[in-house]
C-alpha cells in the first residue's frame, strides 16, 4: 500500500473512518517531521499494536516560546513522505497551522506539578502548547494506540497524565530512545551541530550512562551530579538547564540513594542546539 497524504481534519477522519468500518486497529505517531530513524522506530512498534499507521507531521507553533527555534525548525515534507513510503506508513497527515487553529481559536490546555520542572522550567508554556496540540491530534484521528519516544520522557509522562485525566480512548505507548552508535540521542536538533560539535555531543549520554551504573550500585546522588556537570560545562556545554534524577512514574526529585526505578535527566545547549537525554537506574537488588 502507497502513502497517502491528506491536509484536511476532514480527510483524515473520512480515511479513519474507512478503516474502522473494515475493523481495523489504528496507530497515531505524533511528530514536527524532519524525521529519522528513531521516529520510523515508533512506526515499527506501531505494527504490533495496530493494521494501519498515521504519522502526523505539524511544526507546532505554540510548543515555542519567543526566543527559541519555530522560525528556523527544518521543513521537509518531500523527503519525510519518502521516509514514511519506504517504511510502509498509510497515512501521513501534514495540516496547516491554519487547519489546527482556525480563526477564534481560545483554548489552552494545562497541567499541574509535572510541567513545574526540568524543560518546563526553562521552557514556559512549552507543555501547555504540546498538550493542546496532541489532544487535538488524538481527538481528530481517535486512534487505538499513540506513540511516543521516551528521549522526550517528560513529555510521555505529562501525555500519559492528561490522556487519564480526560479519558482520551487511546492507549499511550512510548518507544526506546533510538541512539547513533556512538550513543547519542537521535534528534531532528542534532542537524544544528558542527562536525566538531557532533563529536563533542556524545558526551551527555557518556555522562548519563556512568551516573546511572554508580547510582544503580548505590553511590549518593549528589556528588555523581556534581561531577556530571562539571564533566558536560568542561566539554563546552553551556548552559546547562539540568542535570538530575527523578522518580520514573512521578518525576519527584530524587536525593540521597537510589532505591526505586529513577531517570537520570539531562538538557544543555551545544551551539546552536538544545539537547535533551535521559537514561533508565534500576537499583541493583540484594542477594
Amino acid at each position: 500500500m502507497s502513502l497517502h497524504t491528506v491536509h484536511t481534519v476532514a480527510d483524515l477522519r473520512a480515511q479513519v473512518s474507512s478503516w474502522r468500518a473494515e475493523g481495523l486497529k489504528i496507530a497515531l505517531v505524533p511528530t514536527m517531521g524532519a524525521l529519522h530513524q528513531g521516529h520510523i522506530s515508533l512506526t515499527t512498534l506501531a505494527r504490533q499494536f495496530a493494521d494501519r499507521v498515521i504519522v502526523s507531521v505539524f511544526v507546532n507553533p505554540t510548543q515555542f516560546g519567543p526566543t527559541e527555534d519555530f522560525a528556523a525548525y527544518p521543513r521537509t515534507l518531500p523527503a519525510d513522505q519518502v521516509i514514511l513510503q519506504d517504511a510502509g506508513v498509510e497515512l501521513c497527515f501534514a495540516p496547516t497551522v491554519e487547519e489546527m487553529y482556525p480563526s477564534g481559536f481560545a483554548t489552552r490546555l494545562h497541567i499541574d506539578n509535572m510541567t513545574d520542572m526540568l524543560c518546563g522550567a526553562s521552557r514556559p508554556g512549552h507543555f501547555d502548547g504540546m498538550a493542546q496540540v496532541v489532544s487535538k491530534l488524538l481527538l481528530q484521528a481517535l486512534p487505538d494506540v499513540a506513540l511516543f519516544g521516551e528521549k522526550d520522557y517528560q513529555q510521555l509522562m505529562v501525555i500519559k497524565r492528561f490522556v487519564t485525566d480526560l479519558n482520551i480512548p487511546v492507549s499511550i505507548i512510548g518507544g526506546p530512545i533510538h541512539r547513533e552508535q556512538d550513543g547519542l540521542a537521535m534528534s531532528s536538533r542534532n542537524r544544528y551541530l558542527s562536525a566538531h560539535e557532533r563529536q563533542t555531543a556524545t558526551t551527555l549520554y557518556q555522562v548519563l550512562t556512568a551516573i546511572a551504573d554508580r547510582a544503580a550500585r548505590g553511590d549518593a546522588i549528589e556528588p555523581l551530579l556534581e561531577t556530571g556537570r562539571q564533566q558536560i560545562a568542561a566539554a563546552g556545554f553551556t548552559p546547562i538547564d539540568y542535570l538530575e534524577i527523578r522518580d520514573a512514574e512521578t518525576l519527584d526529585l530524587m536525593q540521597g540513594i537510589i532505591n526505586r526505578p529513577a531517570r537520570v535527566f539531562v538538557a544543555a545547549r551545544l551551539g546552536k542546539a538544545r539537547l535533551i537525554d535521559n537514561f533508565a537506574i534500576t537499583p541493583h537488588q540484594e542477594d
